[in-house]
């Protein structure tokens, strides 16, 4: 869209399309919290109050691959329809332990969960068949590059455990509608446009979409401070509902239930576990360091989840983790992660290790970029066993205390 395009229209778009009910939800009080600590957390991020437990609705239900995959959706108190895939093994009809798997940001919006989902048909290539949002499948660069190639809410299901994976605010089913981009956003997007047109590029409505949204999130970050929330407590918001989802669904244990993600998906993580006695343990992968460790090089390497107004007033990016009731938490660093600084991450492990009670932290440093590999994926996957005792234990190494010293 040109600048001549924006000054005939009419009427200037809006700038919370599918979420013009937004406003008047988070209007209502906040989430009440069980603890003073939570509520702390809670009052600071703004997170709006949820329903008890929504009301899903089932949507699909497959067997493939050794597990039964339900498409699951509910509505929240405002924006579009959550979708959720609802992921457990075949064959096992005593209580599972659950386990809630956060995507990650990744920089693409158009699709959340089914990230983490293996969809019956051509190895999820039909994932578009059930995006609301009608973006196609899932970028297969997204799953290699920072999964190691594994859907992981399938794969973990294939483990022993009941998996829930949803859209989060902003993302798949849950985000914002940009086929009217609001001007700010047309303004920022026109060149990488012209770049396309030069080359011949015919985009799809995912590469059209994801560019849009990452500028739009600045809107969005704006918008939630006009309201009294954040981008993180409501992304919270969605999580509690979800958590609350999982801890409903036949064959699933309330009495354990953990949660795990990586990147964007571990900060989401450290905000749940802080705010729900409901989780026991849990996983944060390639999420961790110091709020001085950001500055002055690594600040426009994140997102607003992890850039909070007001949070770093509580303490330091680690006492999150220190907030949480969980039993137990497993931290998972990259050494050569491009997105935090190793003397961060170092200086996060000794601060965890300092406050944390004995055998409640537990720290593992890896070689290797930004990714969730296969190998992390399986300490992840012992660590979750082992803590919330899950019926049968993977075959797979157990968690090394060691790794802390690499």
């Amino acid at each position: 869209m040109t600048t001549a395009d924006m000054a005939g229209m009419p009427i200037r778009p809006s700038a919370l399309g599918r979420y013009e009910d937004w406003p008047a939800y988070a209007a209502r009080k906040h989430f009440a919290a069980g603890s003073p600590s939570a509520q702390q957390l809670v009052d600071t991020l703004g997170v709006p109050p949820t329903a008890p437990v929504p009301k899903y609705r089932v949507d699909t239900e497959t067997k493939h691959d050794g597990v039964i995959t339900t498409g699951l959706s509910w509505q929240l108190g405002f924006g579009p329809r959550t979708s959720a895939w609802f992921v457990r093994p075949t064959g096992i009809t005593d209580p599972l332990p659950g386990i809630l798997a956060l995507h990650c940001h990744g920089g693409i919006k158009s699709h959340g969960a089914e990230r983490l989902v293996l969809l019956p048909g051509d190895e999820g290539n039909d994932a578009g068949a059930t995006t609301p949002v009608g973006f196609g499948p899932v970028p297969a660069q997204l799953r290699e590059e920072l999964y190691g190639g594994r859907p992981m809410a399938t794969w973990l299901a294939q483990q022993g455990f009941a998996v829930l994976a949803h859209d989060a605010f902003m993302w798949g089913s849950r985000g914002f509608g940009l086929e009217d981009q609001p001007w700010r956003t047309a303004r920022a997007i026109n060149g990488q446009q012209a770049l396309w047109r030069e080359a011949g590029v015919e985009p799809s409505s995912a590469d059209l979409y994801n560019p849009a949204a990452a500028d739009h999130e600045e809107t969005v970050a704006k918008a939630a401070t006009l309201l009294g929330t954040s981008i993180a407590g409501t992304v919270a918001h969605d999580d509690l509902a979800a958590l609350a989802v999982l801890a409903s669904l036949p064959g699933v244990d309330p009495e354990r239930l953990g949660c795990t993600g990586f990147s964007g998906g571990g900060g989401r993580a450290m905000v749940l576990a802080a705010l729900s006695p409901l989780i026991r343990s849990y996983v944060v992968t390639c999420m961790m360091t110091t709020f001085a460790s950001l500055l002055p090089a690594y600040l426009d390497a994140h997102s607003w989840l992890l850039h909070s107004p007001g949070l770093s007033k509580l303490g330091d990016w680690p006492d999150l983790v220190v907030r949480s009731t969980a039993g137990a938490v497993l931290v998972q660093y990259a050494l050569a992660d491009q997105l935090f600084p190793e003397a961060g991450m170092r200086d996060a492990d000794a601060h965890l290790s300092q406050r944390m009670p004995a055998g409640r932290y537990t720290g593992s440093f890896w070689p290797g970029p930004h990714v969730f590999s296969t190998a992390m994926q399986e300490e992840a996957a012992t660590f979750l066993s082992s803590t919330l005792q899950a019926n049968e234990a993977p075959g797979f190494p157990s968690t090394d205390p060691a790794r802390t010293a690499l």
